[in-house]
């Protein structure tokens, strides 16, 4: 696949071949959709937790006699029915987390990368160096045509990338290799330099291809 390069005023400075092993992979949704689901999973605490009326503080003695009252027939003051009681079937700190196996999170993401590529949403740059200014970072996203949230992806973390856009709203930046499903799809552009998308092949695309390749049968 052909891709134009911008450079950070928006110009397009010259076309680069990319791997079509990781962006011009078809859409398999039921895929995707398990690795968000996972994803989303994993990231729960589940540390919720709620008291049984056998953990609750109060006497275990019966309120009042059963008959001869004119009220309803009543128990301990720790029922989940009275105020200050037990919780009926709360939740209890549990652990959340999905197993899903690792080529088939890889095929989500390389699903993930490929949508954007073929949606036009996909913004290969040159270079991203500049000073840890917001107003700079804000012009440059202006330039190449970026008016909704956006994910800025370099090879390795960059502290002034991070400084500039860690103050506009709907802006997330990280290093190619901490890409995931959750986050390309959860925002609309995705900006990422030629050195960036250079590590996504090598990560995701030719060591892959050569994995199944050598891959007993």
């Amino acid at each position: 696949m052909r891709v134009p390069v911008y450079s950070l005023t928006g110009e397009v400075v010259e076309h680069i071949e990319i791997s079509d092993q990781v962006f011009a992979v078809p859409f398999n949704e039921a895929v995707v959709h398990q690795a968000m689901v996972r994803q989303r999973a994993n990231a729960r605490q589940g540390t919720a937790s709620t008291k049984t009326r056998s953990e609750v503080s109060g006497s275990s003695r019966k309120l009042f006699r059963q008959k001869g009252t004119g009220y309803a027939r009543a128990g301990s003051r720790r029922s989940p029915l009275r105020r200050g009681g037990g919780i009926t079937f709360g939740p209890k700190p549990r652990d959340y987390r999905q197993a899903m196996p690792k080529k088939m999170r890889q095929l989500a993401l390389r699903c993930a990368l490929s949508a954007k590529a073929r949606d036009e949403e996909l913004k290969v740059i040159a270079e991203l160096k500049l000073e840890p200014k917001t107003k700079q970072m804000a012009q440059i996203l202006a330039d190449l045509g970026v008016a909704s949230s956006a994910l800025v992806i370099t090879p390795e973390p960059e502290e002034n990338v991070i400084k500039s856009a860690r103050n506009l709203k709907e802006i997330k930046t990280m290093p190619a290799n901490l890409l995931n499903v959750l986050d390309i799809l959860s925002h609309k552009m995705l900006l990422m330099t030629v050195s960036a998308v250079r590590k996504a092949e090598q990560i995701w695309g030719e060591r892959l291809a050569q994995e199944v390749k050598h891959a007993p049968v």
